[in-house]
């Protein structure tokens, strides 16, 4: 079997669950191989993502492992038979991985929630807010590449989940570029915000009790709650966090700062008043 040269950060994910549940049940590779009749190679490449992994074997390495959960087995299973060629795909070799890895993300996911501190979330940006954010980039990015960007990050904003935003003041008054970049950037958030899916809210800087969230995050979620994901900026792309005492972290941190935002209804409120104000 021919091994993968890049594993995909689903491709991954899977592999480091497969991993969790040996670990779990006290083997080693080598006993999991034994058990399933191959070599212990070849468990190594199935946990390191580099080969893919039947149902049939899926099943089985979960019967010896002792998993008693179907609807998580269901879901690894499906992550293991996707054959699905999404539209990042047309940026491979173009744009780093994790520019892929994080439209494939968003596309399995059954809800995102974020929390925003400086810049309006890219779901949410205007094209011009974005080509301001991109050309803002050290060391500057080549025309070709900042429309490649730009161009990707549009083409994720075709969500249909439940998806939750809080946004602190400061994101909002930052001018990335000008009154009339931020003015439009306000307007649509507000048209954006009477979606059915799109709920926003916006932490003032006039407002007690914040003191959850340090930075941005966006929280993913899975098919299953054991396969949500925190997906964090790093200078050069995007961290994936999924260890299961860390998610339980980001989803009370998330619950906090949503707890003292404002309501959706307050918040398109305090949007239309800035943008009167520009």
């Amino acid at each position: 079997m021919v091994l993968r040269r890049e594993p995909t950060a689903r491709q991954m994910r899977l592999a480091t669950e497969l991993r969790r549940l040996r670990e779990a049940a006290g083997l080693t590779a080598t006993q999991a191989a034994a058990l399933l009749g191959v070599g212990r190679v070849q468990i190594s490449h199935i946990e390191s993502g580099l080969t893919g992994v039947s149902e049939q074997r899926l099943r089985r390495l979960a019967a010896h492992y002792a998993c008693m959960d179907q609807e998580f087995i269901n879901a690894l299973i499906a992550m293991a038979t996707d054959r699905t060629r999404g539209w990042w795909e047309d940026y491979r070799g173009v744009l780093p991985t994790s520019f892929l890895d994080l439209a494939e993300l968003e596309h399995h996911a059954t809800f995102l929630n974020e929390v925003a501190i400086l810049y309006v979330p890219g779901l949410l940006q205007t094209e011009d807010y974005a080509h301001a954010v991109f050309s803002a980039r050290v060391p500057e990015l080549a025309h070709e590449e900042l429309e490649l960007r730009i161009r990707h990050r549009m083409r994720r904003q075709q969500i249909a989940i439940p998806y939750e935003s809080v946004i602190h003041e400061s994101a909002l008054r930052i001018r990335v570029r000008d009154r009339a970049a931020s003015r439009a950037q306000l307007t649509k958030l507000l048209e954006l915000s009477e979606a059915e899916n799109i709920t926003v809210r916006v932490i003032p800087f006039d407002l007690d009790g914040f003191a959850s969230a340090a930075s941005t995050m966006r929280y993913v979620g899975g098919p299953v709650p054991k396969l949500d994901t925190v997906v964090r900026d790093v200078p050069h792309g995007s961290a994936f966090i999924d260890s299961e005492a860390q998610l339980g972290a980001f989803r009370t941190r998330f619950r906090k700062v949503e707890a003292v935002s404002l309501t959706p209804e307050q918040s398109r409120d305090f949007i239309q008043q800035m943008t009167k104000d520009l």
